[in-house]
């Protein structure tokens, strides 16, 4: 139940935050009431202790836990490394809950925009998620997730993506020591709970899903689980043109189609939606997320998560298949990374490589199927 899920939840973050608070704040009025955002970055905090987050490149394998995780970054030949990524098992102390997310930041401060997101997309979103159970609660205490589970989890987590989403942004405006006005990150997330995944999406990096044939073949199939959120999709477009925006592709650019501001011909962004780049906010860019569910199958071996340097030259079904032929699990990621890189140069010589963030969540504890 609902009312039996929080209970454990409260008394986590009670305990936790007492765990954290300093002792003279802890008789103080102030302090007796612990708001929801203060919860979370308390659990962020104690999580980061027990290394049970990591940034960047590394693996991650808690005993005990389904879960496997491989995650690698790399520079491109642009400068900085605007990608960053995360990997936080025991989401909000559930041992059943895997956070995973990353972000591809463009503009002069797109690398910090993207470590801000980083940092604050999963407090956020945690946060929403735990109000979101809370009134659910109170408006249905003795509601049972068995036949409604599937609309009611979905309903939750989406609730709760599209709030965090609402907070992230005007927060990014404010913020005192980014510049994001020219600046902004894409931002792909998935949170696994259970044998449920919930997957949400902003700009051009993707998740794919291998999952075994059916007819006993020996090759994955790969399912796309996002939508590339770029200018040229026809929803994407009308929005856009009907903000006043433009769609068009330069000359040297053939096939690329970018967003432009109603006039001037810089900055011209390749995606629909991002966090930050509120030169365009009032033309057609959003920040709201795409977010959809699936339940977990035996024939369910991995999803990929990765920013578009990746798919520019990768297939989804090279992708599966580098990755399901890496015997090493903590290096799959890596070998990803590296199989791109070549195919870059191979592909598009003449063209600065792009920064490559890959991210893959193992949806079994034993190497299935390899």
């Amino acid at each position: 139940m609902i009312e039996q899920a929080m209970k454990h939840l409260f008394l986590k973050f009670n305990k936790l935050t007492k765990s954290l608070t300093p002792k003279k704040w802890r008789n103080s009025e102030n302090a007796s009431v612990v708001s929801g955002r203060e919860s979370a970055e308390a659990m962020a905090k104690s999580a980061k202790k027990k290394d049970l987050i990591i940034h960047g490149s590394g693996s991650i394998n808690i005993d005990g836990s389904s879960n496997f995780v491989s995650s690698f970054s790399k520079r491109g030949e642009k400068g900085i490394n605007q990608d960053c990524c995360i990997v936080w098992e025991e989401f909000g102390c559930q041992k059943d809950m895997i956070f995973c997310g990353v972000f591809d930041g463009h503009g002069p401060w797109g690398h910090f925009v993207a470590k801000e997101v980083r940092e604050s997309m999963p407090i956020a979103l945690l946060c929403n998620w735990e109000e979101a159970l809370v009134q659910t609660s109170l408006l249905h205490p003795h509601l049972e997730l068995n036949s409604t589970k599937t609309n009611l989890h979905f309903n939750l987590w989406e609730r709760s993506y599209i709030e965090a989403c609402a907070v992230v942004d005007p927060e990014l405006e404010r913020h005192p020591k980014i510049d994001t006005f020219h600046s902004g990150t894409t931002a792909l997330s998935i949170v696994r709970q259970g044998e449920t995944i919930v997957i949400a999406n902003l700009g051009d990096s993707r998740a794919v899903l291998a999952t075994s044939s059916n007819d006993g073949n020996s090759m994955l199939s790969p399912i796309q689980l996002t939508i590339d959120f770029k200018p040229n999709l026809p929803q994407e477009a009308e929005r856009i043109t009907q903000c006043n925006g433009r769609v068009f592709c330069l000359q040297d650019e053939p096939g690329t189609q970018r967003l432009w501001l109603p006039n001037g011909k810089m900055p011209g962004l390749s995606i629909s939606r991002s966090f930050g780049d509120f030169c365009f906010k009032h033309f057609g860019l959003i920040s709201m997320s795409d977010v959809t569910q699936r339940s977990v199958t035996n024939k369910d071996l991995f999803v990929i998560l990765a920013t578009d340097g990746i798919w520019d030259v990768v297939s989804n079904q090279e992708a599966v298949q580098i990755v399901h032929s890496t015997i090493d699990r903590k290096k799959s990621a890596r070998r990803l990374v590296d199989y791109a890189t070549c195919a870059w140069k191979r592909k598009r010589p003449r063209i600065a490589m792009d920064d490559m963030s890959v991210i893959v969540l193992y949806l079994h504890s034993s190497p299935l199927h390899q």
